[in-house]
């Protein structure tokens, strides 16, 4: 059943599902062939009679027209995983006395950030060791908050940060921002406690995404702002980094308030500088370099409507060498959207396909994806027919 699709979308799947011809259908049902073909279309709402007209011509129930099911309990690998929940509430499995050294979490931690930036199945993944990773790390916290040996108590608080980081990401990309703020705050409290200027910077850039994420642009602005302003008393190429990255994130927040001006500018006047400064990094997993900065200026076109030129500078661009797989596929996934404006169908399937490609758990749940495949959908040539039903049904929309 297409369990994700608008009802004019599931009508003629269904339609054509039963190899049957509009115009039949429509006779048989009452009504005209252009009026049904306005429904598929979804520019008419079909009244309830209509409806249960339909489902019986086309020999299925009447809630296989109707959006009856949650999208999220319906889209495959959809949210948190479970037993991720459980440990960060402090349901997870219970540890001994004697914590694991912050050697050993450091090096786990830093392999789950490797894993999280380079997989293509990085949720399931991420699903898999974040569970035990946050119960242990969590448990050396408690222990070491209270002893007497502050460079180990300094290095745990580092590596809660670093972990937490990685929480906010995995949260935020899964769909739920509500967690995602939770550990961006533990982050930001874990970074203090630490007094590490650095990680404090970045748990403010991680704190920027998800109210980004959550439509807060204010305030992403402002702890942006605030972040930036306390980096000037601390010195270092790393400073600079978390600066530029800090900037991207005022970037980002001007051009969804549609403040196109102040996006580019700030874009041109101080992350293109910065950039210049440090070079190609991935400073605390930030990606700040010379080619995030070119990714914003064509997402900045993308989002104001200027496809052409976007396009024309996404030519220019090289995202190989980038170490984080989630930025590669956000550039694709601009791209798809900059043809999707045009309503160039061939190059939006072809991207969308290489996206299921590169990061299929991500595209999944990607909801900028789903409503392309679904325009897809309604507007393709019968000669992509097929491959657009490959890539709805992967989507989990059919």
């Amino acid at each position: 059943m297409a369990t994700n699709l608008p009802i004019g979308d599931r009508v003629r799947y269904w339609r054509e599902k039963k190899q049957r011809k509009q115009a039949a259908v429509a006779g048989l049902c009452g009504i005209t062939e252009e009026y049904l073909s306005q429904i598929e279309r979804g520019l008419k709402i079909p009244s309830l009679p209509v409806l249960h007209a339909l489902a019986a011509e086309l020999g299925v129930p009447l809630s296989a027209l109707l959006d009856d099911i949650p999208k999220k309990a319906s889209r495959q690998g959809d949210g948190v995983a479970q037993d991720v929940t459980r440990a960060l509430m402090g349901y997870g499995p219970v540890r001994s006395s004697l914590p694991i050294s912050s050697a050993v979490l450091r090096e786990r931690v830093e392999s789950a950030w490797r894993t999280w930036q380079t997989s293509p199945t990085r949720f399931t993944d991420a699903a898999a060791v974040l569970p035990d990773l946050i119960a242990d790390t969590e448990h050396a916290l408690r222990v070491h908050r209270a002893g007497s040996d502050s460079v180990v108590r300094r290095e745990t608080m580092r590596v809660a940060a670093d972990l937490y980081f990685l929480l906010r990401s995995y949260c935020r990309r899964a769909g739920r921002v509500d967690l995602s703020l939770m550990v961006a705050d533990r982050g930001l409290r874990a970074a203090e406690d630490a007094d590490d200027p650095i990680r404090i910077a970045a748990a403010q850039w991680n704190l920027g995404h998800v109210l980004l994420a959550d439509g807060e642009y204010e305030g992403a602005e402002q702890i942006a702002c605030l972040g930036i302003e306390q980096l000037e008393a601390v010195r270092g190429e790393e400073t600079v980094a978390l600066a530029g990255a800090l900037d991207l994130v005022m970037v980002v927040a001007d051009a969804r308030r549609k403040k196109w001006g102040g996006a580019r500018q700030r874009l041109h006047d101080r992350a293109v500088p910065r950039a210049r400064l440090v070079g190609e990094g991935n400073c605390m997993w930030t990606v700040f370099g010379p080619t995030n900065v070119e990714l914003h200026s064509v997402s900045i076109r993308m989002e104001a409507g200027e496809a052409v030129e976007a396009l024309k500078a996404a030519d220019q661009i090289d995202t190989s060498h980038l170490p984080s797989l989630e930025r590669r596929f956000t550039f694709m996934l601009d791209v798809a959207r900059c043809y999707d404006l045009r309503r160039e169908d061939a190059a939006v399937l072809v991207h969308l396909l290489d996206l299921l490609q590169l990061a299929p758990e991500d595209l999944t749940r990607s909801p900028l994806a789903h409503d392309m495949a679904i325009r897809l959908r309604r507007r393709v040539r019968p000669t992509y027919r097929r491959q657009v039903d490959v890539l709805t049904e992967r989507l989990g929309l059919l």
